[in-house]
C-alpha cells in the first residue's frame, strides 16, 4: 500500500526571494577588474624596484664567479709553472749526464789517435814562450860573451861505421 508523504514543503520554511542574481556576478566582475588593475599599478611601481635589486644580484653572482675563477686559473698557473720547471731540471740533469759521456767518448777517442789535450797543449806553449825568451836574453848579449871557451867546444858525435854485409 502507498502511503502519503507529507508535503515537503510543509517541513522547510518559506522560501526567500532569490537575490539577483545578475548584479552579484557585476559586482564580482567588477571587483576582479579592479584587484587586476592594482596589480598592475603595482607591478608597474615595484617593477623596476625589482629589476634593478635582480640586476645588483646578478652583478654580485658575477663578480664572485670571476673571482673564483681567476683563483682556479692562477692555481692552475702556478701548479703548471712548477711542472714545468721540474720537468725543466730533469731534463737538464739527463743533457748533463749525456754530454759529460759524450765528452768522455771523445777525448778516449781523440787519446787513441795521438792528439794532444788541451792541457798538454798548453803547457807546451808555456816552454815554447820560456824557450822564446831565453832565446832573445842570449841573442842580446854583446859577441865576446857568447863565445866558448876553447876547451869546452862541442864536438860532433863520432861517424859510425857502415855495418858489414854478410855473404
Amino acid at each position: 500500500m502507498v502511503t502519503r508523504t507529507k508535503n515537503p514543503d510543509s517541513d522547510n520554511p518559506p522560501r526567500r526571494p532569490a537575490p539577483d542574481l545578475s548584479g552579484t556576478v557585476k559586482e564580482s566582475a567588477q571587483q576582479i577588474w579592479l584587484a587586476g588593475l592594482g596589480a598592475f599599478a603595482k607591478a608597474q611601481e615595484e617593477g623596476s624596484k625589482v629589476f634593478d635589486s635582480l640586476v645588483k644580484e646578478g652583478l654580485s653572482i658575477q663578480r664572485k664567479t670571476q673571482s673564483a675563477a681567476g683563483e682556479k686559473l692562477s692555481e692552475a698557473t702556478t701548479k703548471m709553472a712548477t711542472m714545468a720547471t721540474d720537468l725543466s731540471s730533469r731534463a737538464s740533469g739527463q743533457w748533463d749526464k749525456l754530454e759529460t759521456i759524450f765528452e768522455g767518448r771523445v777525448s778516449k777517442a781523440l787519446g787513441k789517435l795521438g792528439v794532444p789535450t788541451a792541457q798538454e797543449i798548453e803547457v807546451l806553449s808555456a816552454r815554447i814562450e820560456e824557450l822564446n825568451r831565453n832565446m832573445s836574453r842570449l841573442a842580446t848579449r854583446p859577441a865576446a860573451a857568447r863565445r866558448e871557451p876553447q876547451g869546452s867546444s862541442v864536438r860532433p858525435p863520432p861517424k859510425r861505421k857502415p855495418p858489414k854485409k854478410s855473404a
